[in-house]
């Protein structure tokens, strides 16, 4: 006996539709699913939660300098091999992959634009060229856009994204330490403003030397800052470490960080002090 009977055709399966990459991304803080589009339209930073996506070189260049155009010194410098180094791969190899990652020679685009039609020489690193690392080169070039500062008698801007000195070149990158740092000096003398920017991550070397040195220092929200990383530090004094230990609210709140500013006021407020800092020269 037949119990049932189909007396509609069924429901045909649809092709399954495939979404195109690169539409839609994912929080790293608080796991929002974000339409890609709106995130560029919002400096990369999470409507939600306002967390600051790592973002490249050239956009800070485009968010600071009016029109993004940016006077660039120094371009074909590049780190040699004094050391002989190799782990699990010769530096020159590393270079090379981060020369073709990134169409650039090393982690610091350095030049002179404008900000608010006011000349300065900016300083820019570049996380995605071997973590952002101070090698000779970097150091060089900072010591060169110290340099311009104080022959054109310009402010100075540098924009820091690091893990710190470069280990593949030992002694030589830790000395670029206190080059820029002494050259810095010399700058203050003068009466020249310098404003440093922290962005995530600004750590090791890099922390220890220029970033710190600012006549005004700004980070961005919720970036990872120090010297040693915190697990380090905690082995190191055996104790449990505060929240939010080495983000920038906590060296906002313990006095090391004079500003925290959202990526969308960074253009505003950097013209904003620099303006206040030349009046007071």
């Amino acid at each position: 006996m037949e119990w049932f009977k189909k007396i509609k055709e069924g429901v045909s399966a649809q092709p399954k539709k495939e979404i195109p990459e690169g539409l839609w991304t994912k929080c790293e803080d608080c796991g929002e699913i974000i339409y890609v589009k709106e995130l560029e339209r919002n400096f990369w930073v999470c409507g939600k939660c306002k967390y600051h996506f790592r973002i490249k070189s050239t956009d800070y260049i485009n968010l600071l300098l009016d029109e993004g155009v940016l006077e660039e010194f120094d371009r074909t410098l590049i780190s040699g091999d004094p050391l002989k180094f190799k782990d699990s791969k010769r530096y020159p190899d590393r270079i090379k992959e981060s020369r073709k990652k990134t169409q650039r020679n090393d982690a610091l685009i350095a030049g002179i634009g404008k900000i608010e039609g006011r000349k300065v020489s900016l300083g820019v690193m570049d996380f995605a060229f071997i973590g952002g690392s101070m090698g000779s080169v970097v150091g060089e070039k900072v010591a060169r856009a110290i340099e311009r500062s104080v022959e054109k008698k310009m402010p100075l801007v540098i924009v820091s994204c690091s893990g710190g000195a470069r280990m593949q070149e030992g002694i030589l990158s830790l000395m670029q330490m206190a080059k820029t740092s002494s050259l810095l000096a010399r700058q203050h003398k003068m009466g020249l403003p310098f404003i440093s920017i922290l962005t995530n991550p600004t750590t090791a070397g890099v922390m220890a030397s220029y970033a710190s040195l600012g006549d005004v220092i700004i980070a961005e929200p919720k970036a990872l800052l120090g010297f040693a990383g915190p697990r380090v530090i905690q082995q190191t004094i055996g104790q449990e470490l505060p929240k939010d230990f080495q983000s920038s609210e906590f060296f906002l709140e313990h006095g090391f960080v004079d500003l925290i500013v959202e990526r969308s006021q960074l253009k505003k407020t950097v013209s904003l002090l620099l303006e206040y800092l030349s009046c007071c020269q």
